[in-house]
């Protein structure tokens, strides 16, 4: 597939135009949007850097410094300073192909009406596709954030990836940085905790969406992204939509061998994520942010069963037997209209791998999410993690210990492996940056 700009279904009309880095033929790139980040974003660039000379070569880093025009006065100027550090150049930055997106300055802003993060995103995306090498065995692109830390082997890692992996789409292994204090510490503990408590419900139920949805920790294959026609422009859980589209056409894998450090810190700038969290859980105290029950990813995992099990069957059927699961759940698909689009399913897609695939297609992540969330409401509210994760542990034949830090570190261990160092505590940033 020839790789450009224009092949993408929805890519973007605009003002916006790559500056610094003038080369292409790259073999990937990394985007890195920044609103207000010139505390972090340096830190960033430099710990890309730290890559081995031969990557950071191969990849154009692009920053994409975005605003809307009812951004705070303090966030503009902060955007004004970045720009003006980016153009000035960093000897500490030298071995990078660094580029960046002005869609801050008067003219060049976001619209006021979806110009969030998943804009930016999509602004960096698409311009660095024109940049990549069209006949080069598809070219990486890589979705960072500008408070997220990486390794010396980030790049490497990717590489080698998908040099191996027949998914068009990858999830990179993460650790949150430390904070500012202990109750800093203590939220975006129980925030990884959940966040990790989730993905292990869903691949005991054997969902094929038990993957993280983490925006600095995400990557494609060019090719994968000119087919789901580029990023989508939400202003909050692009990443989430983003990867579930991935999964649903091209499969995502797993990254081993490297780890992403994101930002732990508070932030009000979108509804939900990382940022809305910590800032509840440190105004409101942990029971700002509950967990869900074992028997929600129990119930979902034996509906995926049931289908799995018995694709012949009628709706009615699978109806029927659903109830008997859980009426929660027989209700949740009558409202979804599971009787209706099943057979549907079955006529366009026969054979059980084609049927399974399409099943998956519709009832994906955000159906799964909903379907807990439903069950959540009625009969299984959500709760404190001491109540639920020993059962969920158990379940997953892991280690069914109690304490938060415990917990997360039984989970850390089941992503990172090796590359966790069982510490206990989130982690203290590796690198800094002068000036």
């Amino acid at each position: 597939m020839s790789i450009s700009s224009n092949t993408i279904s929805r890519a973007l009309n605009g003002p916006w135009r790559i500056e610094g880095c003038t080369e292409g033929g790259f073999g990937g790139a990394v985007v890195i949007p920044a609103l207000a980040e010139s505390a972090t974003l340096f830190a960033t660039l430099c710990s890309l850097a730290c890559n081995p000379q031969e990557q950071c070569e191969r990849f154009l880093v692009l920053v994409v410094v975005n605003q809307r025009a009812d951004a705070s006065s303090s966030d503009k100027a902060d955007n004004r300073a970045t720009l003006t550090r980016l153009a000035a150049g960093d000897r500490q930055l030298s071995r990078l192909k660094l580029g960046w997106v002005d869609a801050a300055s008067p003219g060049l802003e976001l619209p006021l009406r979806g110009g969030g993060v998943g804009l930016a995103r999509r602004i960096g995306l698409d311009l660095a596709v024109s940049r990549l090498h069209a006949h080069t065995p598809d070219p990486l692109l890589i979705c960072l954030d500008a408070d997220t830390l990486v390794r010396p082997d980030y790049l490497p890692a990717l590489l080698r990836h998908f040099g191996q992996s027949t998914c068009g789409g990858a999830v990179i292994p993460f650790l949150h940085q430390q904070g500012h204090s202990p109750q800093a510490d203590t939220a975006i503990m129980r925030y990884e905790l959940f966040l990790r408590s989730y993905v292990l419900g869903l691949s005991l139920a054997a969902s094929p969406y038990a993957f993280h949805s983490v925006g600095s920790a995400m990557a494609c294959r060019a090719s994968a992204y000119v087919k789901i026609g580029g990023m989508n422009s939400r202003s909050a859980g692009e990443d989430f939509y983003f990867l579930q589209q991935l999964a649903r056409t091209v499969g995502i894998g797993q990254v081993a061998g490297t780890v992403v450090y994101p930002s732990q810190r508070a932030s009000h700038r979108v509804p939900f994520g990382t940022g809305r969290s910590v800032s509840r859980m440190l105004a409101g105290g942990d029971g700002e942010l509950l967990f869900y029950q074992t028997a929600c990813f129990r119930i979902l995992g034996e509906w995926l069963a049931l289908v799995s099990n018995q694709t012949d069957a009628a709706g009615s059927l699978l109806l029927k037997q659903a109830r008997e699961v859980s009426a929660e759940l027989a209700e949740y698909l009558d409202t979804i209209a599971f009787r209706e689009i099943w057979p549907k399913l079955q006529k366009n897609n026969p054979g059980r791998t084609a049927l399974l695939s399409a099943f998956h297609g519709w009832f994906d992540g955000l159906k799964s999410m909903k379907l807990i969330h439903h069950l959540s409401a009625a009969r299984y509210p959500r709760c404190e993690p001491e109540k639920t994760l020993p059962d969920l542990l158990q379940w997953g034949r892991l280690d069914a210990v109690s304490g938060l830090e415990q917990q997360l570190d039984v989970l850390r261990c089941r992503q990172l492996g090796g590359d966790f160092p069982g510490s206990g505590t989130v982690i203290k940033a590796p690198w800094r940056v002068q000036g």
